[in-house]
């Protein structure tokens, strides 16, 4: 099987540590393709970078249809571009953060989120509200490091995720702890080691989502509401998609 794990942003080198975590969780026999779109930002913080960045993920799509793409993960917290994604395949399209939710709900009655900068909060609020899980997500906490920081210091990015894990823990009483993006993917296995809780990375948890729908044969559902767009003609930047 081969799956696409697309980073909506345009920075490689993040896109080249999301590769390793796919790859460490796929099982022998999975391809994992690791991209970053031809346009959009450097990273997603924020609803103007996140909506700039989802035709650069559709593209991605498109190409994965000429591929033999036999699932999609969207590797950003945010999910963007997921619905609509969706829309352009029959092959499943996982969302990061739609996978870590649903995989904690199923180990911890309540859960924290550890994310980045601190005006990511409401987004990643109507995010979870969004996925019925509001009841479950206890907390979300941000820091003060931007998304490429944890590429550039990763020292200083696992000490910031593990004071704010054991604030999650003893505060929040986190029963588990999600990581909040992509770039934190590194991380995750020594968390949990020093939380003494599950700790997921969504790229991982998408993966494994990824495989086992494909191993049940399910596809999208093209009946109504993720059926294919009209065709219809785009004018100025977006001239290539119809």
């Amino acid at each position: 099987m081969k799956i696409k794990v697309i980073n909506p942003n345009t920075t490689w080198e993040m896109t080249r540590g999301i590769e390793h975590a796919a790859k460490s969780a796929a099982r022998p026999g999975t391809e994992i393709l690791a991209v970053s779109p031809e346009m959009g930002p450097v990273s997603i913080e924020s609803y103007y970078d996140e909506y700039l960045a989802i035709p650069g993920v559709l593209q991605e799509i498109q190409k994965g249809e000429a591929e033999g793409i036999d699932a999609y993960v969207i590797a950003c917290y945010g999910d963007p571009g997921l619905q609509a994604a969706r829309e352009l395949t029959k092959a499943p399209v996982i969302g990061i953060a739609e996978a870590s939710l649903y995989m904690a709900s199923m180990l911890a009655a309540r859960f924290s989120i550890v994310t980045v900068l601190p005006r990511i909060k409401t987004m990643l609020e109507e995010l979870v509200t969004g996925y019925g899980m509001d009841h479950r997500v206890v907390q979300i906490r941000t820091t003060p490091l931007g998304v490429l920081d944890f590429e550039r210091d990763p020292v200083r990015g696992m000490e910031i995720l593990a004071e704010e894990g054991r604030r999650a823990v003893e505060e929040d009483y986190a029963e588990a702890i999600l990581l909040g993006c992509a770039g934190m993917a590194e991380f995750a296995d020594r968390l949990e080691q020093e939380l003494g809780v599950p700790v997921f990375d969504g790229v991982v948890a998408a993966v494994k989502f990824a495989e086992s729908i494909v191993d049940l044969g399910k596809k999208t559902s093209k009946l109504k509401t993720y059926k294919y767009p009209e065709k219809k003609k785009f004018a100025g930047v977006l001239s290539s998609f119809e």
